[in-house]
């Protein structure tokens, strides 16, 4: 499974090995997504098979696009750490009971994709549909949230954030905001207790 030494690992071995370092060696319960996104970069639908498969899909857009959909996001620090697999232990009891959560969130990813490709459509609905989808996330577990991480994602809501996600372990980590850049201003003095981390998206490619 493993590269010798100085031999340079493709995208797909790079992914496999960082989760079965993170899954096998260490028996964290956690998905895959963060190891495959580094060891693709760039924009990626990832789709993760019933086998074990995983197959992603890079996602051709405009660099003008790109630089649009950035200027529409704004990622803030909850303040809150936890240990991943925590949650996801959790998440792996109850999930199979909750179907109708499950066939619905493929179906919002299809729309994401339209949106981010297509330049006719508004990025405004990119992010409502994050709201949707952390609607319905949140209703997987109780401990994807809490009543801290609620009370910031309505005082972005309220800030005018079209939407958003929990980024990192539920119940903590970083929550990112869809907010009109118009707005940005008015959810920074509404979350200004918290931390704001700038970030940009990168065009390198990875090799």
């Amino acid at each position: 499974m493993y590269a010798p030494k100085n031999q340079m690992r493709d995208k797909r071995t790079l992914a496999a090995e960082a989760a079965h370092v993170e899954q096998n060696l260490l028996g964290e319960a956690v998905g895959a997504q963060e190891q495959v996104s580094a060891a693709y970069g760039g924009f990626n639908r990832i789709s993760f098979g019933a086998d074990g498969s995983i197959e992603p899909k890079r996602i051709v857009t405009s660099p003008k696009r790109v630089v649009e959909f950035e200027q529409d996001l704004a990622l803030y620090f909850t303040g809150f750490s936890r240990i991943a697999s925590e949650i996801a232990q959790e998440q792996l009891k109850v999930t199979p009971h909750k179907k109708k959560e499950l066939e619905a969130m493929p179906q919002l990813v299809d729309k994401a994709e339209k949106i981010v490709i297509d330049q006719n459509c508004s990025l405004d609905d990119f992010g409502r549909l994050l709201h949707e989808s952390w609607q319905i996330k949140r209703t997987l577990t109780e401990r994807i949230s809490n009543p801290e991480i609620d009370a910031i994602y309505e005082a972005g809501r309220s800030a005018r954030a079209l939407g958003g996600k929990l980024l990192g372990a539920d119940g903590c980590g970083f929550m990112l905001f869809f907010v009109p850049p118009e707005k940005r201003a008015a959810l920074r003095e509404r979350l200004r207790k918290l931390l704001c981390v700038p970030f940009k998206f990168s065009s390198k490619k990875a090799t």
